[in-house]
């Protein structure tokens, strides 16, 4: 604390008796006292804190000498909460059913496993929350500019999955996303590849706001960005001066005066400032299941008493305990053939589609909606067999390794409107990869890997079951192997997709016979179960897959956030900030 913050915090004071109407009579000692008895508190503060250095250990040099020398933040206390999110104190727990597999899938075979602290929405994702996704997508992005029109499109759900031939859903088709009595309920029709660009575009939008809470941005900045200018963390991160397509009026600057001039500086931070937050993504699967059976509520000491089969206690669907809420369902799913919702009059689940957020209780970690409403994608591809002898730890199959790009003479590539990457789905949607003013990245090469013992590939999707030393072709030539369509392990259809300069875009459907699998590398996981399912898949265990470009009705999402530093917060602290 120096002496210009110990006069405005006098100046304060005596600003707030002048504001609530105290007369201040410099005339009056008792009160004139007060004042410099206060002042002196103050100094006595200042000159403290001023010799209270801080030493390293390592060296035992001064760090944050203001004459120069190492710089860092040694006053960072914990990493906080980011918006909508709940805290997950990590532990471990067995993953896969606690019940009987009456499906005899045997895909969810229980195993111990080990999970991280970690952060998680407190909801699922609303059509409000995704509403004003694409509402900055589409005024940074105009679709009316051609070369824009597939960012606001490529990120549109898909309205049409409440159609069936047999069923009247128009009306959804049109309202269920925009119209503000379903603000609150769980955005539908977005596909996995849909979900996680709106966490990558939520973690910019956090880290800017962040910034300009620590003055770091000026205000202006989150209403005047352009295409050729958007914020991007890790550009932020890597060229602060980059980060608005290399204008930097948005930027907090400091005069600092030199030897022979004063210059303007830009105050920037970096991740050891502590104010950027990790980013916002799809929780893992086996994070995900471990918040959804939250056995936090069932534990004593180091053991747990029970295990549930819901996300609540007890083996009902209903509330059977004592009170005005004695026998109402604690989740929305489907009870019976035709019964979506009970009785009029007296409605079971209170919905008979989805329902708003936070409309039945919390499970023991304070998550709603971990059990029916919508299912929830998770980051996972999907294998048959979760290998917790190759990996007991914060389990996790879809690890694509990439690195930021940078051209031959060391500068950062960013990627401008001129040069967006998008990618033409299987289903034919067209979809941005990156915004422009994120930072180019590309699979890492044999500088990264060369002689390192822990992996050696950039894309481990199919690791140890699907890729070829997984399969009884292990032994041929790989490029034979690559060749043959129906030598690989997982047998699975490829439709193909492609440009042509006559016929425009060609679907071509893969209509071979001898397909014997659906499962490939873009085959992601969802759980929970939804209002058009029964009860069996409620329970947190169960698992299923869908194409990762596909969308349904019944399945949302929520993000996840990584912890770091301790494992274990205040509990008066693991609220979400809204």
């Amino acid at each position: 604390m120096n002496l210009l913050k110990t006069y405005l915090i006098l100046k304060n004071i005596i600003y707030l008796h002048s504001y609530n109407s105290v007369k201040i009579h410099f005339t009056n000692m008792k009160y004139f006292d007060f004042i410099k008895l206060m002042l002196v508190m103050l100094l006595m503060a200042s000159l403290g804190s001023c010799s209270n250095k801080t030493i390293s250990r390592g060296t035992g040099m001064v760090i944050n000498d203001p004459k120069g020398g190492f710089q860092y933040n040694t006053n960072y206390m914990d990493q906080g909460f980011a918006p909508g999110l709940v805290f997950i104190e990590g532990g471990t727990f067995t993953m896969g059913d606690r019940g009987d597999d009456i499906m005899h899938e045997w895909n969810s075979v229980p195993r111990e496993m080990h999970v991280r602290s970690f952060y998680m929405d407190e909801t699922e994702v609303t059509n409000l929350m995704y509403l004003e996704y694409l509402d900055w997508l589409k005024r940074v992005f105009p679709p009316d500019n051609p070369q824009y029109r597939h960012i606001y499109e490529g990120a549109l759900p898909d309205t049409l999955v409440w159609r069936a031939p047999l069923s009247y859903a128009e009306d959804l088709v049109v309202n269920y996303l925009r119209h503000p009595a379903y603000a609150e309920y769980p955005v539908v029709g977005v596909n996995w590849v849909q979900a996680v660009q709106y966490a990558n575009w939520r973690t910019d939008r956090v880290n800017e706001m962040r910034l300009i809470k620590n003055r770091k941005l000026k205000k202006e900045a989150i209403y005047n960005e352009t295409a050729e200018g958007s914020f991007n963390t890790e550009t932020y991160l890597t060229s602060p001066q980059l980060a608005f397509g290399g204008n930097t009026e948005f930027i907090v600057t400091k005069r600092v005066r030199g030897k022979d001039s004063v210059q303007n500086q830009l105050q920037t931070a970096t991740i050891s400032s502590g104010i950027i937050v990790p980013k916002y993504r799809l929780p893992t699967e086996a994070e995900w299941e471990y918040a959804a059976k939250a056995d936090i509520g069932n534990r004593s000491y180091n053991r747990l008493e029970n295990r549930n089969i819901y996300p609540w206690k007890g083996t009902a669907t209903r509330y059977l305990g004592r009170g005005r809420n004695r026998g109402k369902e604690l989740a929305n799913f489907k009870q019976s053939d035709g019964d979506y919702s009970g009785l009029a009059g007296w409605s079971d689940d209170a919905a008979d589609i989805t329902a708003p957020v936070k409309t039945y209780p919390p499970n023991d970690f304070g998550l709603y909606d971990m059990a029916g409403n919508v299912n929830e994608w998770v980051a996972d591809v999907y294998r048959p067999i979760i290998d917790d002898q190759e990996s007991d730890f914060n389990y996790y199959r879809g690890n694509v390794y990439t690195k930021t790009a940078f051209d031959e003479e060391g500068n950062l590539v960013i990627i401008t409107p001129d040069s967006i990457p998008y990618d033409t789905l299987s289903n034919g949607k067209i979809i941005y990869k990156e915004l422009p003013g994120a930072p180019a990245k590309k699979l890492i090469d044999e500088k990264e890997l060369y002689l390192r013992q822990n992996f050696y590939r950039a894309d481990n999707r199919d690791y140890k079951d699907g890729d070829l030393q997984s399969s009884r072709f292990y032994n041929m030539n790989p490029e034979d192997v690559a060749a043959d369509p129906n030598k690989r392990m997982y047998n699975s259809p490829i439709h193909r997709i492609y440009k042509d300069s006559i016929n425009g875009l060609v679907r071509e459907y893969d209509k071979t016979n001898s397909r014997t699998s659906l499962i490939n590398n873009e085959v992601r996981v969802y759980k929970g179960g939804s209002w058009k399912d029964r009860a069996y898949w409620l329970q947190p265990s169960k698992r299923r897959f869908l194409p990762q470009y596909l969308s349904t009705n019944d399945i949302g999402f929520r993000c996840a956030m990584s912890r770091f530093g301790k494992k274990t917060i205040k509990k008066s602290y693991r609220r979400p900030v809204n």
